[in-house]
């Protein structure tokens, strides 16, 4: 699959004709300031939960788009009272299929567990924060969002087989690397993206001691460079 990076926890993934854009945090990011978000692409956008550094740019790329925004019931009653359009709501436990194309092909999204926090940018509540499980022809993909590291995480694992999972590794509000280790373990996964890391003070990380203990333990940690476009 063909996947972009925005910085910190934002990525676009294509799967067939449609591309997929995880939590939107591009204008606010100094560090993607080179990134011309009027050219970002996407027909679906997924917010994992509302804190501003998941959420700041969705409002401008759905109605830039015509996207549909799916997150959780109250995240996107708040974006629908922001002037967003098009949106789906779900929460912990659900699944919904989505087009993939013009011919009838779907993708899979089940959204499940994340332990973290979620209030929006304004103070409203943001309902349970939550990560996406991606299936598809193309293959299958776990984006955590944030979280700590929890057993549920298991039940991913044993439910699917992942080929790729993005999880967070910048420690202090999620978990770091050595937790990140364990829940590849967990799902089953040898492919991790890592996100949330560096953006801040709080969650600047060794990039080359992270990449150098998923090696020792028989993985591969992927750390993209903002703008940058892999094939996975």
């Amino acid at each position: 699959m063909e996947i972009t990076y925005y910085g910190h926890s934002c990525f676009s993934v294509k799967i067939g004709q449609k591309t997929i854009l995880f939590d939107p945090f591009i204008t606010y990011n100094e560090l993607a300031k080179d990134i011309d978000v009027a050219a970002i692409q996407a027909d679906y956008i997924l917010i994992s939960h509302g804190h501003q550094d998941h959420i700041a740019d969705a409002v401008m790329l759905a109605q830039q788009n015509k996207a549909t925004v799916v997150s959780n019931y109250e995240i996107v009653d708040w974006l629908t009272n922001q002037g967003v359009e098009k949106s789906h709501p779900m929460n912990i436990g659900g699944h919904w299929f989505f087009d993939a194309d013009d011919n009838g092909n779907k993708f899979k999204v089940k959204c499940v567990v994340a332990v973290h926090s979620s209030v929006l940018p304004d103070g409203t509540y943001g309902g349970n924060p939550m990560g996406f499980l991606i299936e598809s022809s193309e293959g299958n993909f776990y984006y955590a969002g944030d979280t700590a590291l929890t057993y549920d995480m298991k039940l991913i694992g044993e439910y699917k087989s992942i080929d790729f999972a993005f999880l967070p590794i910048g420690n202090n509000f999620t978990m770091g690397i050595d937790n990140a280790l364990i829940a590849a373990e967990f799902i089953n996964c040898q492919k991790i993206i890592g996100m949330h890391y560096d953006t801040f003070g709080y969650i600047k990380i060794d990039t080359v001691e992270a990449a150098a203990k998923f090696q020792m333990a028989g993985n591969e940690l992927h750390l993209f460079t903002i703008g940058e476009t892999k094939n996975i």
